[in-house]
Parts: C-alpha cells; structure tokens; sequence
C-alpha cells in the first residue's frame, strides 16, 4: 500500500449530495401509480365522458332537433334508431337518447349524493368509536349492529312506501342504513393508527381531539375510505335502479336508468332499443366505477409500491 491508495476522491462534496430524483408527495406518487393501470383509467376515462354525456346530451338533442325529456309524439311512439332519433322512442313517442342522458343525469345525482352522505355520517360515526374505543366504541358498534341486522331492502321500501317517492326521498333510503358499512372501515382503520408514534407525540404536545382525527388520523386513513366511497356510488346507483325497477324510484316525467328498464320490460321483445340503451348505460357506469375504485386501492396501499 502506498500514499496514493489514501488520496481524496476527486468528487465535489456538496454536488454529491444533491438529490436527483424529484421529489413526490403521497397524492402525487398515488396519481402516478393510478395512471400507469391502463384499466382504471379506462374507467376513468369512461366515467368522465358519462358525466359529460349526462350534462350535454339532453342539450344537444334539443339544440339538433327541439326535443326535450318531457316532449311526446304520438305519431311516431316506437321508433327504431334513427338520423332524427339516435335512439328510437318509447310507447309514447318520446326520443329515447335525451331521456336516457337524463335518466344518467339523475342516476349519477342520486348515487354521488348517497355516496357523499354515507361518507360524511360513515367517517364522522366511525372516527369516534375508533378514537375513543371502550364503552363508547361497544355501544355505538352494537348500535350500527342492529341497524345493519334489519334487511335493508325492506327499511327502503318501507320508508318509500310511507313518504312520496321522490329524488330527496330516494337519497334517504339509500343512506338510511348504507353509512355502516364506511363506518365499520373508517373504525378499523382509526384503532390501527391511533397508537402509533406521530399521534402519540401529537398529542403529549397538546393536540386536543379534534385535531388528533382530523388532522392527523383520518387524513392517514384516507386510502380505504376514498376506494369504499368509489365503491359505494356504484352500489347506490344500482340500489336506485332496482327500486326504479319496482315502481318506487322517481316519478313520471323524471326519469332514472332504472325506470326506463321497467317501462321498457313489457315491450322490450318487439321493441329491444327502449331496453337496449338504458340497460346498457348502467352496466357500464358500474363497470367502470368498479374498475376505477380497484386501480385506487391499488395505488393507494403501500405494501404494493415495490410490485
């Protein structure tokens, strides 16, 4: 060994320190992982193109023809697909392509609104009985137990029964019970974080509460709630669709998804289109939900990020 097997490296210090790499917050690392699944953002891609069919469609039928979803035509009920109806009419001659985009319209309002309300009572309901555990969690968990216990179907079309079907009564019901599910989630997620290291330092300089769950607790348990409320929009469309199926949906002249496959069922032999469409709207609304909230949950669980 010689002094010249001890000389510096010729490396300027301040240069080798130096980060390359630019650096990525959790929710920009989440949309990177998000947007290399080709399949979620198909369905994201489909979802965004829905809304905006829901918003322009029936608006552009009225502008190209003058129709509207409350118009009829007696003397052309039952047409098939058409260059002055792209999607036929029904038994009383109203365009099938402005009511289906209005009957998405509604369908999504009902459906982002349940998922909205579970969310908010879910989160709320949840983080106290996760944070505060004991006697409080046992009493509210056995609570949501009970609720949970009664069928829900039969809690929806009773209070449908009982009040005047319409678009607020519809939310109701669908959020009557549909809030325990996010709730249950939310509680499991609160007990696994609220003993770890930063809520305990958090909260031996003071952190009241309310600070501990909202600033620190259910922002870190944001990834299962956002994949269960993607989730939870699907389901609620489809509960609104099968109740609309059953009569007790929407009124006349509003119209759902749902509604327009039961005005449809008696006919759809000899007249498939008045089925084909709305029928075929709803699947892929939920298809496209469902593969959007699989692509978050993966981008948004950490014991995924090195496959």
């Amino acid at each position: 060994m010689s002094a010249a097997d001890f000389a510096p490296v010729d490396i300027n210090q301040h240069e080798s320190e130096v980060i390359k790499r630019e650096s990525l917050t959790a929710w920009r690392d989440t949309w990177e992982r998000l947007r290399s699944n080709k399949i979620a953002m198909g369905g994201l891609v489909v979802l965004v193109l829905i809304v905006i069919g829901a918003i322009i469609g029936p608006l552009i039928a009225q502008w190209v023809h003058g129709y509207n979803y409350k118009s009829n035509d007696l003397s052309a009920t039952n047409q098939p697909p058409s260059s002055l109806h792209w999607f036929g009419t029904d038994d009383l001659g109203r365009d099938m392509f402005v009511r289906t985009w209005m009957g998405a319209r509604i369908s999504l309002i009902i459906g982002l609104a349940a998922a909205l309300i579970d969310l908010l009572i879910g989160v709320i309901y949840g983080g106290i009985m996760g944070y505060f555990g004991g006697r409080v969690d046992t009493i509210m968990n056995k609570f949501s137990e009970i609720l949970y216990a009664i069928p829900y179907l039969l809690v929806t079309i009773l209070l449908l029964v009982v009040l005047k079907p319409s678009l607020g009564t519809i939310i109701l019901a669908l959020t009557i019970t549909g809030w325990i599910n996010m709730s249950w989630i939310v509680r499991g997620e609160i007990m696994k974080l609220k003993n770890r290291e930063y809520v305990l330092a958090s909260r031996s300089m003071g952190a009241g509460t309310g600070r501990l769950l909202f600033r620190h607790l259910l922002p870190n348990a944001s990834g299962p709630i956002i994949v269960t409320l993607t989730l939870s929009v699907p389901n609620a469309i489809f509960a609104e669709s099968f109740l609309s199926f059953l009569g007790l949906g929407v009124q006349a002249p509003i119209s759902s998804l749902g509604s327009m496959v039961e005005n449809a069922l008696t006919g759809w032999m000899f007249f498939p289109w008045r089925m084909l469409f709305p029928a075929l709207l709803i699947s892929i609304i939920m298809l496209a939900f469902n593969l959007l909230g699989d692509g978050l949950r993966d981008a948004l669980d950490p014991s995924l990020k090195n496959k």
